[in-house]
């Protein structure tokens, strides 16, 4: 890959799935880089429009002729296990204090699967395990 255009910046921003406007934390981020912003927001935004104003990450690579390209990662894996109990947040000591609701096998498998392609894993089963450490990290207890 010798004639790989050089990286000037490359970017993590959580933004709401379709609603990626010039208004912080996009325009003052990407402004910052001298590109045009219109250039990852209308994109972004056809590219996520049936996901549902969830938020989502952008993985945002700015090169030195100041092109750009993305690509999205779905609902970081705290904000579905968040959004699928009802709950604002985790427990702040996860080891000795326990969120009230509890996790199901079935709420776990509907979280795995929604998360698939963005894990490194080849199956489910993998990917479960890996949303069912990320849930026990916040103090949400699953069922066995």
């Amino acid at each position: 890959m010798a004639d790989a255009k050089p990286v000037k910046a490359r970017l993590k921003m959580k933004i709401k799935a379709g609603q990626a406007s010039a208004a912080p934390p996009v325009g003052s981020t990407l402004g910052q880089y001298g590109v045009n912003m219109m250039d990852f927001i209308n994109p972004f935004n056809e590219a996520t429009r049936d996901m549902g104003g969830v938020t989502v990450t952008a993985h945002i690579n700015i090169y030195e002729d100041r092109t750009m390209d993305f690509r999205v990662v779905g609902e970081p894996t705290d904000d579905a296990i968040r959004r699928v109990l009802g709950i604002e947040k985790g427990s702040g000591r996860p080891n000795t204090e326990k969120v009230s609701k509890k996790l199901s096998q079935a709420q776990l498998t509907q979280i795995a699967e929604g998360k698939m392609k963005d894990m490194n894993a080849h199956d489910v089963e993998a990917v479960k395990k890996i949303v069912a450490g990320t849930a026990r990290s916040m103090g949400v207890e699953v069922e066995k």
